[in-house]
């Protein structure tokens, strides 16, 4: 039996549907990002980084590094196991107090990652739940939807932020049945925010549990930084919110927040934190520095705010097809996989300019685009640099410049 021709048939199918990832070798400059290094075929090469998820710029800012920096000289590298078995230590601790602060909830638990927070936390949550209907939004991430079919529960989808097909749901579910809703509140491919107010409303209405995933969302929206909820003054009304560590706060690590209850059941049963070794303590430090930073200081939640409308507007003025977005990610509808991976080629490998592809299964087939989000560093001659590029590339690729589509359904 030929074991490795299963794999690479798999991976044949990938080059043959289009949609075979590439990764590039990149090296980022602390103190000059977006700029980077990339590491290409032919030697290294100055590139603009314009699809990063360090929203922010915090993985290069002095306090984050200076904060890891020194906790690492201090007390060394590795956490030294799980959380039960020597893990449990200070600045991690601290790192999950911080995170209760700041979503307003009594505790927070931290995970290696977003993915492992969701995939992990969903799936414990309603397998704790007798006889649990998850309502999930049919655009939700795959580390969500993993988690619910982890879990085992009843799954059913309500139509893309469409609060009068998830009351329906409710409805039909009837009052006995316990209920988990589980949306995002900012959603990346397409930038559209869900309507919490309204789904707590609902939530409230017909006795259902709320789980809002603000990855995208932390540090960028609200007064302190606490996400869409904060910003729209519904953080108190949801039970349970996920975040991410690796995204606006520049570090790594996942999380949930909550009532002291829940978070010590999840605790006590989640086979995806009980037998991981723990984050280490100078990426839970730098993790605080980063928080408590971005509690005080809305220079970069503004600054990044603005950069994003003008990229934006540039992009429009230029017809480019940029995607309706009220949020700070800017997509640029494509709509067919190998003219979305040949655009991205051509803007690294003649523009200098580092974008990815974004396929299949990420968005749905017909609907490729690439993915942009400015910084609070990308200035005005990047920007101006960018939009240039990219009508050279439309123009060499035979591709139309016109109105955007409205976002993917």
């Amino acid at each position: 039996m030929n074991y490795n021709q299963f794999f690479s048939d798999a991976v044949n199918r990938l080059h043959d549907e289009r949609r075979y990832r590439v990764f590039a070798d990149l090296e980022r400059i602390a103190g000059r990002f977006p700029h980077a290094t990339w590491h290409s075929p032919n030697g290294e090469r100055p590139v603009v980084m314009w699809c990063s998820n360090d929203y922010l710029g915090m993985g290069q800012h002095p306090k984050v590094i200076g904060a890891m920096v020194e906790t690492a000289t201090r007390v060394g590298t590795g956490a030294g196991g799980t959380r039960n078995i020597a893990g449990n230590h200070h600045p991690l601790v601290a790192l999950e107090r911080e995170l209760a602060d700041l979503h307003g909830k009594e505790a927070a638990l931290l995970f290696t990652s977003g993915y492992v927070s969701n995939q992990t936390g969903i799936s414990t949550l309603a397998k704790l739940i007798p006889n649990c209907l998850i309502l999930s939004d049919a655009l939700n991430h795959n580390s969500m939807i993993e988690g619910i079919r982890q879990s085992g529960c009843e799954r059913q989808l309500f139509r893309h932020n469409d609060v009068a097909h998830l009351e329906e749901l409710l409805i039909a579910a009837g009052p006995q049945r316990n209920k988990l809703i589980a949306c995002e509140s900012l959603y990346s491919m397409d930038g559209d925010i869900a309507p919490l107010a309204k789904i707590c409303d609902l939530a409230e209405r017909y006795g259902a549990m709320t789980y809002v995933d603000e990855v995208h969302a932390v540090g960028m929206y609200g007064p302190r930084g606490g996400g869409v909820a904060e910003r729209d003054g519904v953080m108190h009304r949801i039970d349970v919110l996920e975040g991410t560590l690796a995204k606006a706060f520049g570090c790594l690590g996942g999380y949930i927040t909550a009532k002291a209850e829940i978070i010590d059941a999840v605790r006590s049963y989640a086979p995806g934190f009980i037998f991981t070794t723990s984050l280490p303590p100078a990426v839970c430090a730098a993790a605080t520095a980063a928080i408590r930073h971005l509690k005080s200081s809305n220079w970069e939640r503004e600054r990044h705010q603005e950069r994003a409308a003008r990229t934006k507007a540039v992009l429009n003025a230029a017809g480019l097809p940029v995607m309706s977005s009220t949020t700070h990610i800017v997509p640029l509808f494509v709509g067919n996989p190998e003219r979305c991976k040949q655009a991205c080629d051509l803007l690294l490998q003649e523009h200098g300019i580092y974008i990815q592809p974004i396929n299949y299964p990420t968005v749905a087939k017909g609907t490729e685009r690439l993915r942009i989000t400015p910084s609070p560093y990308h200035d005005d001659v990047l920007i101006d640099q960018l939009a240039e590029a990219l009508i050279q590339v439309w123009q060499q690729l035979g591709m139309p410049l016109h109105a955007a589509p409205l976002a993917a359904e």
